[in-house]
């Protein structure tokens, strides 16, 4: 008699999956020697960061560029592009002034990013309120988990002889998708029920959701959203800062492809290491970015303290550095220097080479070219 498997795999492509297990996976799926070097190596790395993030009294220098970077990316990973310098212009723009539409969707994404965390402070948890809201805002619709009779197939993408042919087909029916959210969203709040790691938890949780896609659009988005949110929801992070969307866009054809083997040959190992791995590697190179960042802050403030007879120049610089441009208004909104003052100081650091000033459309912006080069590596 063949053995029962450990996890039941999609038997038709073209077909619902309706039959998408429900979690928790079994252990013996991710209980191997290679997934748990894997999971110290990133428990290790993640916590590196966070003991250095929590290192710096202003997070405010970290939290904003970090979380810019990764709208950008995880947007990219759905062919929406910006540039750098029309992603912090807008960034730094008061409602009204023109922004293209791609670089209002990654403002969204990052303005997703923060609404979640803030609903789950609040809230201590996860629930289907908190995955449509972080859709409504990326998507900035009304709707929310789309009805029952919506078809939405994932397509092979390229140019192949397969373009265009469903890989995948996501669960629909009356209450399907529903209970499939209210099964993921146990799992991930209750962890005396479902006791695992939490990197563990992102990663399983992560392949969940993608695989019911309970929205129309925007469910890679939002999936992603969710990815760090689990990481600040268990403590693992105090602040959303983990740039998780880069190594995605770089290693995009692996990322597909591994959710993909869970779906078609139950190859959970293949995903966890992918997910484990994008962990390490970016944990790593935000922890990089993070001494870069507190370098440049300090002999930056050194440059400007001896140099100049600014007032104050430890909040100028911290200014400086809230986000890669700056405007007058942003030293003059919690009356940090008077306007012709504040102005006054951003073109004395123009002077000494510190930030460049350009004008567009009238308005006049101030770009950290230190911060903007370490941010772009």
């Amino acid at each position: 008699m063949p053995e029962t498997p450990l996890y039941s795999i999609n038997p038709d492509r073209n077909k619902p999956w309706n039959g998408l297990p429900d979690l928790p996976i079994h252990p013996d799926l991710y209980r191997t020697v290679a997934i748990y070097e894997r999971l110290a190596e990133a428990k290790e790395t993640l916590g590196r960061l966070q003991g250095r993030s929590i290192a710096i009294p202003n997070q405010g220098l970290l939290v904003n560029s970090i979380s810019l970077q990764e709208a950008k990316a995880s947007s990219a990973i759905e062919n929406i592009f910006t540039t750098d310098d029309e992603l912090y212009r807008a960034f730094s723009q008061q409602p009204g002034e023109f922004t293209s539409e791609p670089t209002k969707e990654v403002l969204r994404y990052r303005e997703a990013l923060w609404k979640g965390f803030h609903y789950l402070e609040q809230q201590g948890g996860f629930s289907l309120a908190y995955f449509v809201q972080v859709f409504q805002e990326i998507k900035q619709t009304p709707e929310g988990v789309r009805p029952n009779f919506s078809s939405v197939y994932i397509r092979q993408g390229g140019s192949g002889p397969n373009a265009g042919k469903p890989v995948y087909t996501p669960p629909r029916g009356e209450g399907i998708l529903e209970a499939k959210l209210s099964n993921l969203v146990d799992f991930l709040n209750d962890d005396r029920a479902y006791p695992l790691d939490p990197l563990l938890k992102m990663a399983i949780g992560h392949y969940q959701f993608e695989a019911i896609h309970p929205f129309r659009d925007g469910n890679g988005r939002t999936g992603r959203v969710a990815n760090i949110h689990v990481l600040t929801q268990k403590g693992l992070l105090n602040y959303p800062i983990l740039y998780l969307s880069r190594y995605i866009v770089e290693h995009k054809q692996g990322y597909y492809s591994a959710l993909a083997g869970v779906s078609q040959r139950g190859d959970w190992s293949g995903w966890l290491s992918y997910m484990l791995s994008a962990v390490t590697q970016t944990a790593q190179l935000t922890y990089e970015k993070i001494n870069r960042i507190v370098e440049a802050r300090d002999a930056i403030l050194d440059v400007i303290a001896s140099q100049t007879t600014v007032r104050r120049p430890d909040q100028l610089t911290q200014k400086i550095f809230f986000q890669p441009v700056t405007r007058v208004r942003h030293l003059t909104e919690d009356r940090t220097y008077a306007e012709n003052t504040a102005r006054d100081y951003l073109n004395r650091l123009v002077e000494l080479g510190i930030l460049e000033r350009s004008v567009v459309g009238g308005n006049h912006y101030y770009l950290n070219r230190e911060l903007y080069s370490i941010l772009a590596e």
